[in-house]
């Protein structure tokens, strides 16, 4: 109401005619709604200058201007789920298509943020314990797995989506770490942080496919700030005190997880899960086909997690032979 009241009063000062307010609103009834671009052009290019100036502003002056800023009204003109803030920064989004030339619509990653995963990785593999750290490791993420079980037990939707809500604090606290150690030491990272960096990310888009999935209820919701609060606290301090034994753990998680996935995909191909068809962020993200279902979206999520895995023990077996991340190749894209 606010919004058609103004470009009445808009109306009435171009037409230099003296309303009462009751007028104005009656009058703008019929009138077309603007968006908010529009509506903003309007006061900038005709109200705005005039009641800066005294002197006339001419209809060319005023036509180069909306000229000036026609791709800001074109976005506007496109659809209300757009909100054009200002055009003054000279910042916005252009134009992103797809293969088949219809439009991105996802503003949370970009298509060269897509891959499809590799899905030949061996699920097998494990690292043995043989010294005190790794068995302490290992013991650690066993205890960790105890109150999931007791309290999801076989929701592994429910469980899947604590667990990446967890999963995406090692790679953000530790590429957080070595970026300011290496500010700190003027060194370079040798490719870590923006590796580890990558894997939040990851496990981040893990979960954002997880909630299309799963819609946690608030106690769900209240659990995952308290775990959060405590988990990314916990390895903060212990990636100050011991990398190696942090990337360890992280391994091990990594672990677990590729084993909660491989129950998921028993439940769904034993028919307690419905085999749904796959969120379209999932399809868009790993470049699945069409069709694809929530099997698909789990053996893909499984395939990446098996990649963590390889990248934090590989990272701890570097640390555990007394040199530092920087000396060894970070393994970039490496999903």
């Amino acid at each position: 109401m606010n919004r058609i009241a103004v470009r009445s009063v808009v109306g009435g000062l171009r037409g230099g005619q003296t309303q009462n307010c009751n007028s104005y609103i009656s009058t703008a009834v019929p009138l077309t709604p603007l968006d908010g671009a529009e509506f903003l052009h309007s006061l900038k290019g005709d109200v705005g200058t005039r009641m800066m100036s005294t002197v006339p502003q001419s209809a060319k002056t005023v036509e180069e201007r909306r000229k000036s800023k026609s791709s800001v009204s074109d976005d506007a003109k496109k659809g209300s789920d757009r909100v054009v803030v200002s055009d003054y920064w000279g910042i916005y989004r252009p134009k992103i298509t797809r293969g088949d030339v219809s439009e991105w619509t996802w503003n949370c990653f970009m298509p060269w943020d897509t891959y499809k995963p590799d899905l030949s990785i061996d699920l097998s593999k494990h690292h043995v314990p043989k010294m005190f750290m790794d068995r302490f490791a290992y013991r650690t993420v066993k205890v960790l797995r105890m109150p999931t079980d007791i309290f999801f037990k076989r929701r592994y939707g429910c469980r899947a989506m604590m667990l990446e809500t967890v999963a995406a604090v090692p790679g953000i606290v530790g590429g957080m770490l070595l970026h300011l150690r290496s500010l700190r030491k003027f060194q370079q990272s040798g490719g870590w942080v923006k590796a580890l960096l990558e894997e939040a990310e990851n496990e981040r888009m893990h979960l954002m496919t997880m909630v299309e999935l799963v819609q946690p209820m608030w106690y769900e919701r209240l659990l995952v700030l308290l775990v959060q609060g405590v988990f990314f606290n916990a390895f903060f301090v212990l990636y100050l005190l011991s990398p190696k034994l942090a990337h360890r753990i992280v391994g091990y998680l990594e672990e677990e997880a590729i084993h909660s996935y491989t129950e998921y995909l028993k439940d769904i191909d034993s028919g307690k899960i419905e085999n749904v068809q796959a969120p379209a962020i999932a399809i868009d993200y790993w470049r699945l086909p069409k069709d694809a279902t929530l099997r698909d979206v789990i053996t893909v999520i499984r395939a990446d997690e098996a990649h963590h895995r390889d990248v934090n023990h590989y990272a701890s077996d570097i640390q555990f032979q007394g040199k530092e991340l920087r000396e060894a190749p970070a393994p970039f894209d490496y999903h």
